[in-house]
């Protein structure tokens, strides 16, 4: 806010001023004119008269130091009613110490001793020499020698018997500072008051001319007051109005406090800063400086250039002195601190060019701000709990809102008086809220904001036992979400969350930790980054199903996380490893269903997608499968895993080979034994090769029955070999995985049991 301390000061001293010079014109006029007393002239003033070739000269003595002297160059006194006439009158006032040297000088006077009025017939001069005027007692002065306070009065009229003096005319002063008008005067000589009946209007000179108007203008002595009816005073640096301004000044006219009420207004010109208020009090020390202004009764600020506006119920601006310019003869001060109180606000247009624009605000009860060069804001702090209020005025997100509260916050400004950073401190919380959705709270310690060039929010970082949580989107997902962490980053740019830290996600039956967990808040989805391990937790048994039927937590590990909230599916990358119970898949990725329960797993030639499963004989006999593969996917509803890209299944029966296999599982409500998911067949095809020690077995379809240890091979004429019986051909082989039996049948339905050798 430029506040222009010396023009400030100019306009009181010139008010002041001015009061004092009509004051005493008027006063030492209607005064000296009573020691003259035309009637009865000149014997019973009790003054000194000397005639002379010149006109008449009166003088009026105390002791040896003359007191004032009256010259007239004629004086004519008419019979009738006892009326005079002077004529080219000049009054000296010395004063008693005799360091003055002050001029009441006019062409014309009359008196009329019945009326009790002295009148002038057309103007008086009033020259008000200051101290130490040149010039001895006695002896008179070139009129133009010293000529420092000067007033013209026209029309002056003087009642003896009610003690006042008026004037309807012109007033003019002008002052080594300033000049000014009025139009008609009246001065009480039994109360000291002098009025300025009406346009009043002071013009200051110097680099920076101020002009001074008011309606009209009392000054009394008991108290020493001037009063102001709609003052207004206009300069290149400030504007100030009010419908009402009191001014209490010292006895030497120093201005020491002016009261402002009624539409009281301080601005800068060309679209700078304004403030309002019904009431304010301005308080000024040496060299009427100003020390404080206080604006009372509902404050408004205003600064459209800046897009800025604010409210209080009250504000105190503190001055302080300055580092006066080159050359500069008074003393400046300038704005330093305001301190605002009782609900205060300070709100921020949103950029009409800002990409992500919002309407911005700080709230609290108590609020300082700091203030550079005199109208620079640089910073501000709350000195009780506060509030950022940022509000989107971009169509595309109509109604949302954020709100930070906290104990304590700072904010420093950049150009332009727009935000640049927002510190806030003790209880931080921030609510966001958006049309149709749920609030989204985090909570921390503390919280930064910073704001770009262009007034948009850039970033905002919480610290401290950061927790955010966001309330279920639908019935479907009863928890809602929560996040907890040491650390937490908001990017405005693309909505999203970065949070370190220790940093936890729970999301519904979910939990995450990783190194760090970044989140779309549009979307809902979230990315971990580093050490990811998640838990899925509140499963429901599903007895129809087989590797993730059990109600027991199904864990996930790998290097990355990539989960969408409203689908249930989570993308692991980088070592995936997912297992429930003693089911266990592993691989380079992993895609989980949740709300499906379904995988989705990949792996590459030096990590391959892993699987471990049990078989049970008809004698209860229990063994392993270990099923490795490129690429699997199983759906937990049809207790179906699908490997592809080269699959190898291997058990203490062999090993199996083919280009895809469909593993179906049993129900695990089934289940005979306690462990892996059992497997009830695989289904392989495309080159499979099984291989049992010394006997080698290839075709193009393979059924691996778990209940049997049975091996069928069919498909592209499949061949069997071993080193006793060398190479066998038939349309389909049956390998007994427990003993060297091999059944062969050929298309005339023909069917050959041999014996392979089989080490045991």
């Amino acid at each position: 806010m430029a506040v222009s301390i010396p023009r400030l000061r100019i306009w009181f001293g010139v008010m002041a001023l001015a009061v004092a010079v009509v004051a005493a014109g008027f006063y030492l006029y209607a005064r000296r004119l009573q020691y003259v007393a035309l009637k009865n002239l000149p014997a019973k003033i009790g003054v000194d008269i000397q005639q002379s070739s010149e006109g008449f000269t009166f003088t009026k003595s105390e002791g040896n130091r003359t007191l004032f002297s009256i010259h007239a160059s004629k004086v004519l006194q008419y019979k009738a009613g006892g009326r005079a006439h002077l004529q080219d009158v000049n009054i000296i006032v010395y004063g008693r110490d005799g360091k003055r040297f002050d001029q009441i000088y006019g062409n014309d006077f009359d008196y009329d001793p019945e009326a009790g009025t002295v009148a002038a017939r057309g103007e008086v001069n009033i020259d008000l020499e200051g101290n130490d005027a040149s010039g001895e007692a006695g002896q008179a002065v070139p009129r133009e020698v010293r000529n420092p306070i000067h007033l013209k009065l026209a029309g002056l009229t003087f009642n003896q018997k009610t003690g006042q003096a008026e004037t309807d005319g012109a007033v003019e002063f002008r002052v080594p500072q300033a000049s000014g008008t009025a139009h008609g005067a009246r001065y009480s000589t039994k109360d000291n008051s002098l009025q300025l009946l009406s346009a009043v209007d002071v013009q200051t000179g110097g680099a920076q001319a101020t002009r001074i108007q008011a309606a009209s203008g009392l000054f009394t002595k008991e108290p020493r007051v001037l009063v102001l009816d709609r003052a207004e005073m206009a300069s290149e640096t400030y504007n100030i109005a009010a419908d009402h301004a009191t001014l209490d000044m010292a006895e030497d006219n120093a201005l020491q406090a002016v009261h402002a009420a009624g539409n009281v207004r301080l601005a800068e010109p060309k679209g700078g800063m304004e403030v309002r208020s019904p009431r304010a009090e301005l308080k000024l020390g040496a060299k009427n400086t100003l020390e404080t202004s206080r604006f009372l009764d509902g404050v408004e600020l205003m600064a459209s250039a800046q897009g800025t506006s604010g409210h209080a119920g009250e504000m105190l601006l503190h001055f302080a002195p300055a580092r006066a310019a080159r050359g500069a003869k008074q003393e400046q001060a300038q704005l330093q601190t305001i301190d605002a109180m009782h609900g205060v606000t300070l709100r921020r247009a949103a950029p009409p060019k800002g990409e992500n624009p919002q309407d911005t605000a700080i709230a609290s009860d108590a609020m300082t701000f700091h203030v550079q060069d005199g109208h620079v804001l640089t910073s501000a702090e709350t000195l009780a709990q506060g509030q950022l209020i940022m509000s989107s005025t971009a169509a595309r997100h109509k109604g949302e809102q954020t709100v930070i509260d906290a104990q304590h916050f700072t904010a420093d400004f950049g150009e332009r008086n727009q935000l640049k950073t927002v510190h806030g401190t003790g209880a931080v919380k921030v609510t966001s809220r958006a049309p149709n959705a749920p609030d989204r709270v985090s909570t921390s310690a503390a919280i930064v904001a910073e704001f770009n060039p262009s007034g948009d929010l850039s970033h905002v970082v919480q610290t401290g036992q950061f927790r955010y949580r966001e309330a279920s989107h639908s019935a479907n997902e009863p928890g809602g979400r929560a996040f907890f962490a040491e650390r937490a980053s908001y990017s405005p740019q693309d909505d999203s969350l970065t949070m370190t830290g220790a940093p936890r996600l729970v999301d519904g039956g979910m939990t995450v930790t990783a190194d760090s967990i970044r989140m779309l808040r549009a979307t809902g989805e979230a990315f971990a980054q580093g050490n990811v391990k998640s838990t899925y937790s509140e499963l429901k048994v599903q007895p129809d199903g087989a590797l993730l039927a059990t109600s027991d937590p199904v864990h996930v590990t790998a290097h990355a996380m990539n989960a969408v909230q409203m689908s249930g599916l989570a993308h692991y990358s980088g070592n995936a490893r997912l297992w429930q119970g003693a089911n266990i898949v592993e691989g380079q990725t992993i895609d989980f269903d949740q709300k499906a329960r379904t995988i989705v797993a990949s792996g590459d030639r030096h990590r391959l997608v892993t699987s471990l499963f049990t078989h049970v004989d008809s004698k209860g006999a229990v063994s392993t499968m270990l099923v490795t593969a490129p690429h699997l996917e199983y759906v937990d509803r049809t207790r179906r895993a699908v490997y592809s890209g080269g699959v190898t299944a291997q058990s203490e029966g062999g090993v199996m080979t083919a280009g895809q296999a469909d593993v179906f599982l049993n129900a695990a409500g089934s289940a005979r034994a306690n462990g892996p998911s059992q497997l009830e067949r695989i289904v392989a095809t495309s080159r499979v090769v099984l291989q049992q020690q010394e006997r080698r077995a290839q075709g193009e379809h393979l059924v691996y029955t778990a209940a049997t240890g049975t091996y069928v091979m069919t498909g592209g004429s499949p061949v069997l070999s071993d080193p006793v019986n060398g190479t066998v051909r038939g349309d389909s082989l049956t390998f007994f995985s427990r003993d060297d039996r091999v059944v062969v049948e050929g298309k005339d339905g023909s069917r050959t049991v041999t014996h392979t050798h089989v080490s045991r």
